[in-house]
């Protein structure tokens, strides 16, 4: 019993060092910090290294996303709490856990008691601008609080001939026009026509490069015949050796299914293709924050303004034979996070701490001068780019994704990560639990969970695991009601 105590003692000690609160703003008598312009660039599903300069995928090119990692900061251990659009979202928006903000997928609604950073901003004196994918708490594309000026569309929205709902009026566009680009331009509009004596923030959610994947015409087949190098993980749930590796057996199974490789989206698509059509439609986004970059200039806004670009979630290609998001494996988990501010800190830096999506808020106020509200487990990650504590305040990330009805191949999964182990448990399945040596074991092939040397590891990473539920009100899993019709539904109409 002592050293069961002992044991949680320790872990809720870690919690509150390395994840506890900081105020973002100045404290009682120190002076008001400068409010600094900020564009918030946000993509859907792209993948942490699928930009030119990591070398990932040596034919793709994105010179404006490489401008900004030499001329700025790429963080490669960047992550979220929950793989997957609404509740990533929803984390940015508030700076909450998904077990707090309650919208948990991406039917859940907004529980209507939340409150988005920048409603802060705008207390503030900021003028702020919403353009693009909400996809948050609803499919609607209504004004939300915050913003004062709203342009965005319904659910996942259209890459061609799009409406948009611009400051509550539904506008249609015709004749090709291609959303990347449109909001993109509305966005240069927006900052052309802004009040210059208020600092600015602005909001871009892209649509890009969320599936079904559509480039540009002008970067449609681009990439024609181009072709990936397919990861370690692609064929072990294929051949049987993922027995031997000790891997779940979900996994395995989930490779004929929509989020597998031998069934990509219910189709015989081949894996390549879809690749290829991926990096067309990210080259749009690359011309976007192009664009966004030559009217700063223009303006001579380009040292002053910080300017943050993230994905919403990450992308698996083939890893474990999956595609797609939700688990916690690196690809799924791990998103682009590119900084950018020459007034602020020196370019070329590539910081390895460890970053969460619950990050981006905390930061945004305090480059504000906005105080930190006590509820935001996050932290600003300035200090790590100024070099003021480079290797950053987390010692390990939570995760956590809560399993859906319209996807039930992959269970619910509660996860934690260190810089060397990556604990995963799942919750409802009767299968394994995981546990990787990411030093050692960067694909995450061999699970350790049944060796002996490990136990200690493990213990002490479930009770730190249960530890952050129990200290942040997530020992209950949100339930959402839904009309979707069950198997006893059919049998009772006589309808199977």
């Amino acid at each position: 019993m002592q050293s069961k105590l002992s044991l949680r003692l320790w872990a809720l000690l870690l919690i509150v060092l390395t994840t506890g609160l900081r105020a973002g703003g100045p404290g009682p008598g120190e002076p008001q910090k400068k409010q600094r312009n900020v564009i918030f660039i946000l993509t859907d599903d792209h993948r942490f290294d699928y930009m030119g300069f990591t070398g990932k995928v040596p034919w793709l090119e994105t010179p404006n996303m490489d401008r900004l990692a030499a001329e700025g900061a790429y963080l490669p251990n960047t992550f979220v709490t929950t793989s997957l659009c609404s509740p990533s979202r929803a984390s940015i928006l508030t700076g909450l856990y998904s077990h707090t903000h309650t919208i948990v997928d991406n039917q859940a609604p907004n529980p209507g008691n939340l409150t988005y950073f920048p409603q802060y901003l705008q207390e503030a004196g900021y003028q702020t601008a919403f353009l693009g994918k909400w996809h948050m708490g609803s499919h609607t594309d209504e004004p939300r609080p915050g913003f004062d000026h709203w342009e965005s569309f319904f659910g996942q929205g259209v890459y061609y001939n799009p409406t948009l709902n611009i400051n509550g009026e539904r506008i249609e566009y015709k004749d090709s026009t291609y959303i990347t680009d449109l909001l993109t331009e509305h966005a240069v509009d927006w900052l052309d026509r802004r009040d210059r004596d208020k600092p600015f923030f602005m909001y871009l959610s892209h649509k890009a490069v969320h599936a079904e994947f559509q480039p540009a015409r002008r970067h449609k087949g681009r990439y024609a015949g181009m072709k990936i190098d397919l990861p370690p993980t692609y064929d072990q749930t294929k051949t049987g050796a993922w027995r031997d590796l000790k891997w779940p057996e979900w996994v395995a199974k989930q490779r004929v299914s929509w989020h597998g490789v031998d069934y990509m989206y219910h189709s015989n698509t081949d894996m390549q293709e879809l690749v290829q059509a991926y990096c067309e439609t990210l080259l749009g986004v690359d011309d976007s924050v192009g664009a966004v970059l030559e009217y700063l200039e223009k303006e001579g806004l380009d040292k002053e303004t910080l300017i943050i670009y993230m994905g919403d979630n990450g992308f698996s290609w083939g890893e474990h034979g999956l595609i797609d998001k939700r688990h916690f494996y690196e690809e799924s988990v791990k998103v682009p996070l590119l900084v950018r501010c020459p007034e602020l800190f020196e370019g070329g830096r590539t910081p390895t701490a460890m970053v969460q999506n619950i990050d981006v808020a905390p930061t945004i106020l305090a480059e504000a001068g906005v105080a930190q509200p006590a509820e935001m487990p996050g932290v600003s990650f300035v200090p790590i780019l100024t070099g003021a504590e480079p290797g950053g305040s987390r010692a390990h990330i939570f995760y956590e994704y809560y399993w859906e009805n319209d996807f039930p191949m992959t269970p619910t999964v509660f996860g934690m990560r260190t810089d060397k182990y990556k604990y995963i448990r799942y919750h409802g399945i009767w299968d394994r639990n995981e546990l990787y040596d990411l030093e050692n074991d960067p694909h995450e092939m061999y699970n350790l969970i049944g060796a002996p040397e490990k136990q200690d590891v493990i213990k002490q990473m479930l009770d730190s695991l249960y530890t952050w539920l129990e200290t942040t009100g997530g020992m209950q899993i949100p339930l959402k009601s839904t009309d979707r019709p069950r198997w006893g539904d059919f049998k009772h109409r006589g309808e199977y």
